[in-house]
């Protein structure tokens, strides 16, 4: 009996001296996966904060405390909050650091989300112990995303999204000046008599299908006269133009069913005025000392919008939709019933296919300069006088949030 104790008791030992040789291997399991650290381009977004003012062409770097699994990256996103799509981006891992990089720039103005998931481990197989959330804003004022163009007019001309730029020797007479308010940097100015920027191409900025164009516009009253914003072709493009009243304003555009095409106003009256064929709606602004009151010598918001899909033309304002027209109220067998979108239809020698920014179009074009208000070269001519900044252009239909929000966001 004392043997078979003594065995018990041996056998006892090897199993506590196991257990304590486990317990002492478990010291050198690997670490949890932990963020040490995440930023861009100088910028903590690991802070108790979210960031603002990235830069929309910055790359996201992730420092972790050990190396990271490039095949687990795939539990990483990045989301815009403003319409909740992904993001697409490029990971790569290089030991503990893992860089994020957009696939193209961040819109401006926007909150973005990035996700650690609890998917993302490291090489020894770790786990982060919860997911990771964190958020950032892009630096400038909110612009709505997918713009095939876009001029931010920061000390230079060019467009940010197609790297458009001026053609002909323009900028000419062009100076930079603090915009609308600081987040919105600097704004174009143009004298009135001779500023005008010209792009080749501009054709390529009309869509045969829903359109969208927005801008920031501050003219100046004091030539006293009606003002040409810009113009591709005028109306065998579109043009942008602020009556002398400052009552009223409007878009003209070359459209096409397809088969037949033709120009059209999208014409904002102040007046109310739905006597006009295919007019819905149009806000009278006279009750309230009419439009002059809200765009004369004032930063405005004008966002111009075509819906192929309900061939309907709207007009907003500082964020509200101040005017709509319907194409289906054409009377039956008219073109635009069948309207599909925009369409270029300039030829020289009349206008050249070149976008002009401050003139209904660009100087090497004919067309009105028998008329002292259409002459670019004339004292007379309806050159813009004031400031410009943010013109967008899109290639479908900006959504009423959309337009709130970047007016939201833009205002001064």
């Amino acid at each position: 009996m004392k043997k078979v104790k003594l065995i018990f008791s041996m056998l006892s030992v090897t199993a506590v001296m196991s257990a304590v040789l486990w317990s002492c291997g478990g010291d050198d399991e690997p670490p949890a996966l932990v963020l040490v650290s995440l930023e861009a381009q100088g910028i903590d977004l690991n802070g108790a904060t979210s960031a603002t003012g990235v830069p929309v062409g910055a790359s996201i770097v992730a420092t972790f405390n050990v190396d990271v699994d490039p095949a687990t990256t795939s539990a990483i996103t990045l989301v815009r909050q403003v319409d909740s799509q992904n993001f697409p981006v490029t990971v790569s891992v290089t030991g503990p650091v893992v860089t994020i990089n957009p696939n193209s720039d961040f819109s401006t103005g926007t909150l973005f989300i990035l996700t650690f998931g609890a998917g993302l481990k490291s090489t020894a197989g770790k786990t982060l112990s919860a997911p990771i959330e964190r958020n950032f804003t892009t630096e400038g004022t909110f612009a709505a995303p997918d713009a095939v163009a876009h001029w931010t007019f920061e000390d230079n001309a060019v467009d940010i999204i197609g790297n458009r730029s001026p053609i002909n020797g323009t900028p000419v007479a062009i100076t930079y000046e603090p915009g609308r308010k600081a987040e919105a940097g600097k704004a174009a100015s143009f004298n009135g008599t001779s500023s005008i920027i010209e792009y080749a191409n501009g054709s390529q900025l009309m869509n045969n299908g829903s359109w969208s164009l927005s801008i920031w516009v501050k003219p100046n009253s004091e030539l006293g006269k009606g003002q040409f914003v810009l113009g591709l072709g005028a109306y065998y493009g579109f043009q942008f133009e602020i009556f002398g009243s400052y009552n009223a304003f409007k878009l003209a555009a070359s459209y096409t069913n397809g088969t037949t095409d033709f120009s059209e106003d999208l014409w904002a009256d102040g007046e109310g005025n739905l006597g006009w064929q295919g007019w819905v709606f149009s806000k009278d602004f006279r009750p309230t000392g009419g439009m002059n009151v809200v765009i004369k010598d004032k930063w405005a918001h004008y966002v111009f919008v075509y819906n192929a899909a309900t061939r309907q033309g709207i007009v907003y304002l500082n964020g509200e939709r101040i005017k709509e027209q319907d194409f289906d109220l054409w009377p039956d067998g008219d073109a635009k019933r069948t309207t599909t979108g925009l369409k270029y239809r300039g030829a020289s020698p009349d206008v050249l296919n070149e976008l002009a920014l401050g003139f209904v179009h660009s100087r090497g074009g004919t067309l009105w300069d028998a008329e002292p208000w259409g002459n670019y070269d004339s004292p007379d001519a309806n050159h813009f006088h004031g400031l410009m900044d943010d013109l967008i252009i899109y290639h479908r239909a900006l959504s009423e949030a959309e337009i709130v929000a970047m007016y939201n966001s833009g205002k001064p």
